[in-house]
């Protein structure tokens, strides 16, 4: 999907589903990591993470459209466009906007150690020496799973 064809796909959104005209920019920016989209409040653009488009389709990037469209006519509107307050939270119900977007970052592989003497098992997203390192419970020594 291209900035244009996002454009159009924001404008008609916002036209079908809040029954107001989308006025500025909308557009991907691939830096974003941790957020589905933002909406920038000095030049009222609208910015989406396009790892979301692409990790889990056309539904989702809509569902993240629908959010960010709440910050932005709300704002116009001069009413709460904040997370925390109810005029958010009532029109994001209203329309059906999830209120986080699923995560792009991929899992960390976890590493289980179990002592040899009490049997506890420790999770832990680094490895480590298991000759530096001893239970916490019993002092036993640790072996990885």
């Amino acid at each position: 999907m291209t900035d244009q064809e996002l454009q159009r796909l924001v404008e008609r959104i916002s036209l079908t589903v809040f029954g107001r005209p989308f006025l500025h920019e909308a557009r991907f920016n691939r830096r974003l990591r941790t957020t589905g989209g933002r909406y920038l409040l000095k030049s009222h653009a609208i910015e989406f993470n396009i790892k979301q488009y692409e990790k889990f389709g056309l539904e989702t990037l809509e569902g993240i459209i629908k959010h960010e469209l709440c910050h932005y006519h709300l704002h116009l509107q001069g009413k709460g466009y904040q997370h925390r307050d109810k005029d958010f939270r009532l029109l994001s119900r209203e329309v059906g906007a999830p209120r986080f977007c699923l995560s792009t970052e991929p899992e960390q592989p976890v590493h289980r150690y179990q002592c040899c003497r009490c049997g506890h098992i420790y999770q832990r997203k680094r490895r480590f020496d298991t000759e530096k390192y001893v239970c916490g419970k019993c002092r036993g020594q640790l072996y990885l799973l």
